[in-house]
């Protein structure tokens, strides 16, 4: 199903709304209500309203990946063989049956598409690259940058006000 991508207008009210839910998702509609400056009803009929336009896509939980054993995090360019829509819905098709390639991007550059992939070692790392990852028949080129640290990991999107 595709969601109309407009741009929906969002009063200060959808952005407070908005900002709270992004740091905390757990919040109840009463205290939601109440950071908000609203009666509870009309708080969650808005809720409602940002979940159905799609301006809120989804609610989950972050893990901390090293606590669950995924200690290997990189960000691989690929290039393929060849910019046209076959190659492409041929790599979007495969990737996606990968879970350890949790983000993917098409990009501008010198790539084609940027992933972003975990694992919980380097040698899983190394056996997902050769035997899946390298194997995808429309690959032409491989650049791994693995992750030493994190600084900066915003949950946060910033809301931008409506042009007046």
């Amino acid at each position: 199903m595709k969601i109309n991508s407009a741009r929906i207008k969002l009063d200060e009210i959808d952005r407070k709304i908005l900002d709270i839910l992004q740091s905390n998702a757990k919040i109840t509609n009463a205290q939601l209500s109440k950071d908000i400056g609203l009666s509870p009803a009309p708080t969650l009929e808005r809720v409602k309203k940002l979940e159905t336009s799609g301006v809120i896509k989804s609610y989950h939980a972050k893990l901390d990946t090293e606590r669950v054993g995924l200690s290997v995090n990189t960000f691989v360019q690929v290039s393929l063989k060849g910019h046209n829509k076959k190659n492409i819905d041929f790599f979007i098709n495969e990737i996606n049956e990968i879970p350890e390639i949790i983000e993917c991007h098409h990009i501008t550059g010198s790539g084609d598409f940027i992933l972003r992939i975990i694992a919980s070692d380097i040698q899983s790392y190394q056996k997902l690259m050769l035997e899946k990852v390298s194997d995808i028949e429309v690959v032409d080129g491989l650049q791994s940058m693995v992750i030493l640290s994190t600084f900066k990991d915003s949950k946060v999107m910033p809301v931008p006000e409506n042009e007046r």
